[in-house]
């Protein structure tokens, strides 16, 4: 018989799933890893800083630093302001920002290219 799988630390809710070393909630988003369940039963928080180090939230709006070659020839603008940001906190992944930018759709982009607006 399977263990049953944690309550989401944020909204309690009981339909969780895993999803490789992590837990998600599907209804709030939220991702937490099993070790910092078992730990202490609190969520490890990595605080997550824009190219100035300034601390972002989820929500944030940012603007881009540099210009950004993406696939398909497509290019984002330095001064391109990105609003309503999702952070993503996983330790294998460096793109820790997911956000939708008019003209180009949903995009993964690393924190360090970005400022708080």
């Amino acid at each position: 018989m399977s263990t049953p799988l944690p309550s989401c630390p944020q909204c309690s809710s009981e339909y969780t799933y895993e999803m490789g070393a992590l837990y998600v909630c599907p209804e709030c988003a939220h991702e937490w890893s099993s070790d910092s369940v078992a730990g202490s039963g609190e969520i490890e928080d990595l605080e997550i800083k824009d190219a100035v180090g300034n601390p972002l939230d989820d929500g944030d709006a940012v603007i881009v630093v540099k210009n950004l070659p993406l696939k398909g020839g497509l290019t984002i603008k330095s001064g391109t302001k990105v609003r309503n940001i999702r952070l993503v906190r996983n330790a294998t992944d460096d793109h820790n920002i997911d956000c939708r930018i008019d003209g180009i759709g949903a995009v993964s982009l690393k924190s360090s290219v970005v400022r708080k607006a």
